[in-house]
């Protein structure tokens, strides 16, 4: 894996520069440290006078600064990221008997939005140097039914740009960037999401930053930007009562999160299980493939004053994260792990650092005293009872399905230190050198 070389802030660098011992007090959680004590303190006064909480002038200002980090002239939110790609597909006319492209391993919701529309997902493997889509395999897949490819760049790693634009001009076939992982991150210089006819994003709670819940489509074609914009004004507004729950789940995990408190909180977290009454980012009837009742929403205005906020302090989060995960790959490479290969003109964003373990059970109880391992992804449909409510064929895909054994994810966001990784790196070596006998 290449190097991404940033400045090293003193003393909050992820470089393990000395073989200090992690301090027994911290546990560092799989998210959080997005958000700051001022964010915390404007979401109080949000939820303290609520005028504003669901609609108001900051959604309009967070589009277009969106839109300006991408690169783009049209930026539109909506409630999550898959509502977004549902409006992208409804604005291209995509719908029944119609194929769209994707690849596995990815998350239920994508598929279902494909599925929503009328249209048919066909699933294409993951290469395993970086987990994401084989383009050669997807060239294989495609009929004269094919009309968009949707494109993961998973874990915030890019894709091969120049390879996925050549092959859907060659194909007349519609390039949808998936950048749910991968605000940030860019190819050939350029921010992803920026290549293809359009693209959508996610804040949900285990992003980049986080809105608790919220996703952005972009796009730089007018006409497709005045459908959408159609589209996203028939969408229902959240109630005042949704918004503040989001709002008060991001504050709340501002605090639980914190890595001195997390060792007491996430247990008291994994008690409450499915009774958690925070708002969950997936419902029941999604997991089984279904539409729930309230899917086409808006974000909040008080959502869009808390995404604006992070938007502008992006460039040290991400700077922190790619810092971390190199971190990551020094000490790792070092011990024969799997490691992500980006493509060469890609700079990652690193949303979380995938590895791939012998034994991920007993990498994760392992390394569980000192922090919480990501377990993207648990199915080639993470979260779905069953692949097969995503119209998956088991057996299509076998490295994506390897990759549902194998991996796990480091945390890289900024409550992540240079003891953490040395704490975590060596409990992940441990595990592996038992798992390897």
């Amino acid at each position: 894996m290449r190097h991404i070389v940033v400045e090293r802030p003193t003393n909050h660098g992820a470089t393990a520069t000395a073989h200090r011992p992690a301090c027994p007090a911290r546990r560092v959680a799989l998210l959080g440290g997005t958000t700051t004590l001022e964010d915390c303190l404007v979401a109080l006064r949000y939820l303290a006078d609520p005028r504003q909480l669901v609609k108001g002038s900051a959604i309009a200002e967070y589009e277009q600064a969106f839109a300006r980090q991408i690169g783009v002239r049209y930026a539109y939110s909506f409630s999550h990221g898959r509502v977004g790609l549902y409006a992208l597909l409804c604005g291209l006319g995509i719908g029944l008997g119609d194929e769209v492209l994707l690849q596995v391993p990815t998350h239920i919701v994508v598929s279902n939005a494909i599925r929503y529309t009328g249209a048919r997902p066909v699933y294409v493997d993951c290469r395993l140097e970086n987990y994401n889509m084989d383009l050669g395999q997807a060239e294989q897949r495609i009929t004269p039914r094919t009309k968009a490819l949707v494109l993961q760049h998973t874990f915030g790693i890019p894709v091969d740009l120049d390879a996925a634009l050549d092959l859907t001009r060659r194909h007349g076939i519609i390039l949808i960037e998936d950048c749910v992982h991968a605000l940030g991150a860019t190819y050939d210089g350029r921010q992803v999401g920026s290549f293809g006819r359009a693209a959508f994003f996610s804040s949900e709670e285990t992003k980049t930053i986080s809105t608790t819940m919220g996703g952005m489509v972009v796009t730089d074609d007018p006409e497709l930007a005045v459908r959408v914009q159609e589209f996203q004004a028939k969408c229902s507004w959240p109630s005042a009562w949704q918004s503040a729950r989001y709002v008060l789940k991001l504050l709340l995990y501002h605090l639980l999160t914190e890595p001195h408190l997390h060792r007491y909180t996430r247990t008291i977290y994994e008690l409450f299980g499915k009774r958690n009454p925070l708002p969950q980012p997936t419902t029941d009837e999604e997991i089984y493939g279904k539409r729930p009742p309230k899917y086409e929403e808006r974000l909040s205005n008080a959502q869009a004053v808390l995404g604006l906020r992070q938007l502008r302090r992006l460039e040290t989060n991400l700077a922190h994260r790619r810092l971390t995960a190199e971190a990551y790959s020094d000490r790792l490479s070092r011990e024969g792990f799997s490691l992500p290969c980006p493509p060469a003109k890609a700079e990652p964003a690193f949303v979380r650092y995938p590895v791939w373990v012998e034994d991920r059970d007993a990498t994760v109880h392992a390394t569980a005293r000192h922090a919480v391992l990501g377990i993207w992804f648990t199915s080639v449909l993470e979260e779905a009872v069953s692949p097969m409510y995503g119209d998956y064929e088991i057996g299509s895909c076998p490295r994506a399905e390897a990759t549902a054994v194998h991996l796990v994810n480091l945390p890289t966001h900024l409550r992540v230190g240079e003891q953490d990784v040395e704490a975590i790196t060596s409990a992940l070596v441990g595990a592996e050198m038992i798992a390897r006998r």
